[in-house]
């Protein structure tokens, strides 16, 4: 089902883009195909980025309720819940989101994997009306003219480490994905001046002071930064160079995006606050019945109400 729903789909699009694309070279077609799926997750990615940064902006509400609730959990978490529901933010909206991408990087590499492993499986394993086009016709005859190489240089099959040992152009890939996914991650948690890291956190925990939650969950997410890019370093290391140019192209885009989604939120927080600026009154402008100088808003009120009496009794006299 698997397989089906997942794998076949995502290596059929990858298929189509490559049979159709002048040239036929199967690097051009990954990096064409991990552009399409980015914008593709675009509407879904740019809602998880909103999401990430307003939950940034809150923390210095959240470390004031914390404060406040004195270690009652329940009265924290209910602050909290009404903090969340009058900022508009669902704190696990992105993690389906996150979910959403596993299937379709699992689902490349098994399709990457059939095509690497056996060429045929260009042919086999495609949709029927993909092997009607005119370049899989000539695969299917000649299947030697399968370009698997990223503009006539890089061997996509290859991984950076194996047998024969380190093949450069590859690893330059890995090393490449690795950091771009580590500025992906930066951009998103941005370290602020007063922020402690892990270790400090830890250390004051043995010296028997009470760590901060949201301290902490900021300290664990700035060691996600360097863990992440490490991993995948590892991983797409024994891997086809070919899930390793996934991942850096994947990489450029999702900084690109990135970009574009905070500098949208920052420019969307600017307009809202020069709207909230703009309504309120300006003190020239209001009258003297609304705001008697130097007192306070209900004692003008009573000011304005004895006025009122004091003019009606003036118009009673007079009659």
């Amino acid at each position: 089902m698997f397989t089906t729903i997942i794998v076949r789909p995502i290596f059929n699009l990858l298929v189509a883009i490559y049979a159709l694309l002048p040239g036929h070279n199967f690097g051009w077609a990954i990096i064409i195909f991990t552009i399409v799926v980015r914008l593709a997750l675009w509407p879904l990615l740019n809602k998880q980025l909103h999401q990430a940064k307003l939950m940034r902006g809150l923390q210095p509400e959240i470390k004031k309720i914390k404060v406040a609730t004195k270690g009652d959990r329940q009265k924290e978490a209910q602050m909290m819940q009404e903090l969340y529901k009058e900022r508009g933010i669902n704190p696990f909206g992105s993690i389906g989101i996150m979910l959403l991408q596993l299937p379709i990087l699992w689902g490349l590499y098994d399709g990457l994997r059939l095509v690497l492993s056996d060429p045929h499986k260009l042919i086999t394993f495609s949709y029927p009306f993909l092997q009607h086009l005119s370049w899989m016709k000539h695969l299917a005859g000649n299947i030697h003219q399968f370009d698997h190489t990223l503009f006539g240089v890089v061997d996509l099959t290859r991984a950076a480490s194996g047998p024969k040992g380190i093949y450069w152009p590859a690893l330059l890939i890995v090393i490449g994905s690795a950091i771009t996914q580590y500025f992906t991650s930066k951009q998103l948690m941005p370290t602020g001046k007063d922020s402690k890291g892990l270790r400090q956190i830890m250390k004051e925990a043995g010296q028997g002071k009470q760590a901060d939650q949201a301290e902490l969950n900021a300290a664990v997410g700035q060691s996600t930064r360097f863990l992440i890019p490490v991993m995948i370093f590892f991983i797409t290391l024994g891997l086809p160079s070919a899930l390793g140019l996934y991942w850096f192209i994947g990489g450029l885009v999702a900084l690109g995006q990135q970009s574009l989604a905070l500098r949208e939120d920052t420019t969307e927080m600017e307009a809202l606050a020069d709207k909230n600026s703009s309504k309120k009154k300006d003190a020239t402008k209001i009258k003297e019945a609304e705001v008697v100088e130097g007192v306070p808003a209900t004692e003008s009120d009573a000011l304005s109400t004895k006025s009122k009496r004091k003019k009606s009794k003036k118009k009673r006299r007079k009659k």
